[in-house]
């Protein structure tokens, strides 16, 4: 019989990977990169949260039909078979590693608004960000009970003051700023369609409880509560403060700005809360880069296990750690950080997101058409809603994104091809 021992993410540390891994560079960095939207974007906050809600509530009876680790990869392969699974594992392993490098940019461009010389130039805010990247995968290598506590502790550290700044921060905000309602030259759909696209970034994360289901206690009750109490509670606390950073701070000053919610609190309290806020930015993107890469392993972990992956992602260390899937994931999220280094940060940024948002979005498909496949009729009506949002927020990602997905997630079928030859 397992133990608790073997299993040590509880509720809490379920929760807290689930907020953490949510709230984490969006909050802080994507208002930059919605500034060209204006209010439209508030609309676009409506449509992905209300998609993320009944995601969570998909992924939370999947959890309870199908309770294993792997997440979307193992619901994947339960209703279609080996080759969608592998192709789903691949889709979001490849997201995961690409919204560690949009994390770990973003908390170079929070480090920079308390120490402006450590980002001074394009390579010292590359070092930056893999300063932290390489720090958290350090600590998952600790063990997936130390990551769990780190996770709590991050959590509980950025979304308390990420909550005070939005619930005030809104009251002080004059409603003339979120007009005109779509201030771009592209019709009112189109940018609402882009901003759900980008929107929905800020709330990837909410299926994190179901990746490590292994080790997670009692996982038919703890993974669907966790999954739905912290997508709920991230959500909003999001929502509010990206609304507040968007009424406060000026279109032409927000979509170049490195810390958007530094400049927001700024412009309120002074360079002191400035400081402030920026320091809860670096500690939420450090701790949602724990998350990710603590997930990073688990997914070619579930792959490996099923001999759809290499074996070697199945090779733990002598702490229970898969150490070749962390050590994969944060050298392909270095690469990726390298290759685009010269970019501003905010640009870096967004490709970064559209391209992790795009590989995302296949496993979330999937995902809802397995519960249409293989659940019972309770939930069916919710997991067609999330098959019709995922679709919807799909096209909206754009064309070079979209293509860059595409060719990444086709350079994985030569490797199944390999693995099925192994056999």
């Amino acid at each position: 019989m397992e133990t608790n021992a073997a299993r040590p993410l509880g509720i809490w540390s379920a929760t807290a990977l689930v907020v953490g891994s949510i709230i984490g560079s969006g909050v802080f960095l994507l208002p930059a990169s919605l500034a060209p939207y204006g209010a439209a974007s508030l609309i676009g906050w409506g449509i992905t949260l209300c998609g993320a809600l009944l995601l969570a509530l998909t992924f939370a009876r999947l959890a309870q039909l199908w309770p294993q680790t792997g997440g979307p990869y193992a619901y994947a392969r339960n209703a279609f078979g080996e080759l969608p699974g592998f192709m789903i594992a691949w889709s979001y392993w490849i997201s995961i590693w690409c919204a560690n490098a949009a994390i770990a940019v973003a908390f170079a461009g929070s480090i920079g608004a308390i120490f402006p010389a450590a980002t001074a130039t394009p390579l010292r805010s590359a070092a930056c960000a893999l300063g932290a990247l390489w720090v958290c995968s350090a600590i998952n290598l600790l063990g997936v009970r130390e990551a769990g506590r780190m996770q709590v502790l991050t959590t509980a550290l950025k979304l308390v003051p990420l909550l005070l700044f939005g619930g005030i921060a809104i009251w002080l905000v004059d409603g003339s700023a979120y007009r005109p309602l779509n201030p771009g030259t592209e019709s009112l759909p189109h940018a609402v369609q882009a901003t759900v696209a980008l929107t929905l970034w800020a709330l990837l994360g909410l299926e994190a409880a179901t990746v490590p289901a292994g080790s997670v206690t009692d996982p038919d009750r703890t993974i669907p509560r966790a999954t739905i109490f912290g997508t709920l509670l991230a959500g909003i606390a999001t929502i509010l403060a990206c609304t507040a950073v968007l009424g406060l701070v000026p279109a032409d000053v927000l979509k170049t700005s490195n810390a958007p919610m530094a400049d927001a609190a700024g412009i309120l309290w002074g360079r002191g809360a400035a400081i402030g806020i920026a320091a809860v930015a670096a500690v939420s993107c450090f701790g949602a880069l724990n998350g990710w890469i603590l997930l990073s392993a688990q997914v070619p972990l579930a792959a490996a296990q099923d001999r759809l992956f290499p074996a070697a992602f199945s090779r733990r260390n002598a702490r229970g750690t898969p150490l070749i899937g962390i050590l994969v994931s944060s050298g392909l999220a270095t690469l990726l950080v390298i290759a685009n280094y010269t970019r501003s940060l905010v640009q870096l940024f967004t490709f970064s997101i559209l391209l992790a948002t795009a590989a995302t979005l296949l496993p979330y498909v999937v995902s809802s058409a397995a519960w249409l496949r293989c659940g019972n009729g309770k939930g069916r009506i919710a997991a067609l809603l999330a098959l019709a949002y995922s679709l919807y927020a799909m096209f909206g990602i754009g064309a070079e994104p979209l293509l860059w997905g595409g060719v990444l997630i086709a350079a994985g079928l030569p490797l199944y091809a390999l693995q099925r030859r192994r056999l």
